[in-house]
């Protein structure tokens, strides 16, 4: 059976990054080299723990939304909630999470910003009653 067709990209691999999320996700590294683009997948319900993009100076992400339903929160404000073609700029040292809507897969492409002394820091998962009101 052929995997559907969900935005430009391949859905790629089981995500490595597997441990640090609820639900399955799949990852496609587009680029490796200078500015790290990934095509993340995430089943419906599926989304990431908090985390942080820690840098020095400059740094954090980017996801482009190419598919489906999801969210993104920054910690101590309400989830937005992100459709195809939806940019969202995230900025260094900024605690947040995002994944998929519980009932759509959603598709974004997570670009690293390049930054001195980045590093990623993997907390918590997200609450399982505050997830199941949005």
């Amino acid at each position: 059976m052929s995997e559907p067709v969900m935005g430009p990209f391949k859905r790629g691999e089981v995500n490595p990054y597997g441990q640090f999320f609820q639900g399955q996700s799949y990852l496609n590294m587009l680029t490796q080299d200078g500015l790290p683009i990934g095509n993340v997948t995430f089943e419906p319900g599926c989304r990431n723990n908090w985390h942080i993009h820690h840098a020095a100076e400059k740094g954090g992400q980017i996801l482009l939304c190419t598919w489906g339903r999801g969210w993104y929160q920054e910690w101590g404000k309400p989830a937005q909630e992100m459709r195809a073609g939806d940019v969202v700029v995230i900025p260094a040292n900024i605690k947040h999470w995002h994944g998929a809507a519980k009932d759509s897969w959603f598709v974004h492409l997570a670009v690293e910003v390049p930054g001195r002394d980045a590093s990623t820091e993997w907390l918590e998962p997200v609450d399982e009653k505050e997830y199941a009101n949005l």
